[in-house]
């Protein structure tokens, strides 16, 4: 109770950020409410697409909340003492990319009831079934670690011994959510887009380049809204990960590129070209597409090169890059592009209604609101800076 104390003292500002949180939760859970109402077809979901921003959003946040795994490990398994300030950051906002993973699953269920089902009829061959298991799973580990972990800060104390077996159980763990999303895809042979062994491997890629860059970020306006210093040491490591993550994951792109327009077979083929070129005049993906390649181009510039990297104002720039290029790319180009062509041969589009993006906004908020009310328990008992160089 003391803790959630902490959460409700702050600044003006900080009242004004939350008063706004929670009108953008207010606007997307009245949209929702319409669309509980009516259902559906208040999206742009149709026949052919059944899976649209929801559940890009959901792929997405599933690999942010993953990405925590980049600082625990080191830190918990390797006594990397480099990230003892900013473990609990990455472990809080693994809780609150899988409370948006877990909202933006419910609402694209349409009727909430039908979650039930998974729990009251569960199939155990079915991919559903163990995502609900990982994600409650890895939501449960973290929130137990991050209390815990806490609430021996405070104390100043060491945490009981209990929560290390408790954390090597979450180091695979959090690898398993990532892999079983991927899994969901990969097991449906009828969308030869998402049919590819290595489609795991490039979730795992993503989400270790972008969950850490959303970090990194996270750190820096922390730093600057509360005049702490900034844990440079800790920014620079995380920042090598972010790189070599990166690389991978443009590596595994470019190896899907060649496969699938080498080899000529057109059920492989079409689902790129309706991505970057446009199919039989359905083109709405292509900028955005080549918009993501343009980013991961200059952050991958950005992020090699080190005095650019190590530059405090260019990489900011350089993990807002990176988060932004592959959002577009998992949290929209993936799954729409999955469906096209469908399997009679149309070319669908899918264009997201305003009710549906303002759902989606109202669950960003959110997680936007949990994030901000955790690290502000986190720095409201730190009497110290967060630690490092300035």
């Amino acid at each position: 109770m003391f803790l959630v104390e902490k959460a409700l003292t702050g600044s003006k500002a900080y009242w004004r950020w939350m008063l706004m949180l929670a009108a953008v939760i207010a606007t997307g859970f009245v949209f929702y409410l319409r669309q509980l109402d009516y259902g559906l077809g208040i999206t742009g979901l149709n026949r052919d697409v059944t899976w649209g921003l929801y559940i890009a959003q959901f792929t997405f946040f599933v690999g942010v909340a993953a990405s925590a795994v980049m600082v625990v490990l080191p830190y918990y398994l390797h006594n990397f003492k480099v990230f003892a300030k900013i473990t609990i950051l990455g472990e809080f906002l693994a809780i609150a990319a899988v409370t948006m993973c877990m909202l933006f699953i419910f609402v694209d269920m349409g009727q909430p009831a039908r979650v039930l089902n998974v729990l009251l009829y569960p199939t155990f061959h079915s991919m559903m079934f163990w995502d609900m298991v990982s994600l409650t799973g890895y939501l449960l580990l973290n929130a137990v670690i991050a209390w815990a972990t806490l609430t021996a800060e405070r104390n100043g104390t060491a945490p009981a011994r209990w929560v290390k077996p408790v954390i090597l159980v979450s180091i695979p763990w959090a690898v398993s959510i990532h892999t079983v999303t991927a899994f969901l895809y990969a097991g449906l042979p009828g969308r030869p887009l998402w049919l590819t062994a290595v489609l795991a491997p490039r979730f795992l890629a993503s989400a270790f380049a972008s969950g850490p860059a959303l970090l990194i970020l996270l750190c820096l306006l922390i730093a600057r809204v509360t005049k702490t210093q900034v844990p440079w040491e800790s920014i620079q490591k995380i920042a090598v990960i972010v790189t070599y993550a990166m690389v991978a994951n443009v590596f595994l792109i470019l190896m899907e590129f060649f496969t699938a327009l080498y080899s000529g077979v057109p059920e492989h083929r079409q689902p790129f070209q309706y991505m970057f070129t446009g199919l039989e005049g359905h083109a709405r993906l292509a900028p955005w597409m080549w918009t993501s390649v343009l980013l991961a181009a200059v952050s991958l510039v950005l992020l090699i090169v080190p005095r650019y990297r190590t530059n405090p104002r260019l990489l900011p720039i350089a993990c807002a890059i990176v988060f932004l290029s592959l959002w577009i790319d998992k949290g929209i180009g993936l799954i729409v592009a999955g469906f096209v062509p469908s399997p009679l041969g149309v070319v669908p589009d899918y264009v997201p209604t305003l009710p549906e993006v303002l759902i989606v906004a109202g669950i960003w908020g959110v997680g936007m609101l949990t994030l901000t009310v955790f690290y502000k328990i986190v720095i409201a008992i730190r009497p110290e800076p967060l630690a490092g160089h300035a």
